[in-house]
């Protein structure tokens, strides 16, 4: 693919009464700058912050977020410079981090741990559909790495708003040329190409277990969403 951005953006959700403790630790015990909220409809305001030059998109939303089993996005991974052994972290809300020295499984910015049901079906998602280069026993998206391995738990089908990570972004120059690309090489439509004012043209495409991945085309990356 043609990256605008040479890593992904790691998005959750969040329906605490209060995010007050949910943000604060995400700025303090995880140590993530903030950079600004943005609302994104239907009672949901995102936070975002810093993530090593990826984005956190920690969404809070006003309503109830259904009771969906976990994504497959189980853990992140960020690099930290000064560390001399990993370190597990888990937010208010139970979503597992890891700071890791840098170097640690070819990180070297942020990875993302999956649990699949099935490994083959992923090796053919990320290499085949996704085009991304395997690296360290795992796949890079420019400086971001994903691995995944089977387990028990892993569901088909999840839903997009619910607790916990629910999504990832891979920033493209072209949302429309890499969406047509995807679905030519077998991945399934989440949903269809739309644009958001002046900000985005963007779409959705699920994995084999039904994990969503945006496809967004920025214009204050690209420069235009024509």
């Amino acid at each position: 693919m043609k990256l605008a951005k040479p890593c992904l953006d790691v998005a959750l959700f969040t329906d605490a009464a209060d995010p007050g403790p949910m943000l604060a630790y995400w700025k303090q015990a995880v140590g993530l700058p903030f950079e600004e909220a943005l609302p994104t409809g239907g009672g949901n305001l995102q936070h975002r912050h810093g993530l090593n030059g990826s984005v956190l998109k920690l969404n809070h939303s006003r309503h109830p977020l259904p009771q969906a089993p976990p994504s497959g996005y189980r853990e992140l991974w960020i690099a930290r410079e000064g560390l001399s052994a990993p370190r597990e972290l888990t937010d208010p809300d139970g979503n597992r981090v890891v700071l890791v020295p840098p170097g640690t499984e070819g990180i070297d910015q942020i990875g993302v741990r999956m649990a699949v049901r099935n490994a083959d079906a992923f090796e053919h998602w990320f290499g085949e559909v996704l085009g991304l280069a395997r690296i360290n026993g795992g796949y890079a998206c420019g400086r971001t790495r994903l691995f995944f391995e089977e387990s028990p738990d892993a569901v088909a089908g999840t839903e997009i708003r619910g607790p916990g990570f629910r999504y990832l972004t891979i920033q493209v120059q072209s949302c429309d040329e890499e969406h047509a690309g995807i679905l030519a090489r077998g991945g399934r439509e989440g949903a269809p190409p739309r644009t958001h004012g002046e900000i985005a043209r963007y779409s959705m495409v699920t994995d084999p277990d039904g994990n969503w991945l945006e496809i967004s085309q920025r214009a204050s990356l690209t420069g235009s969403l024509d």
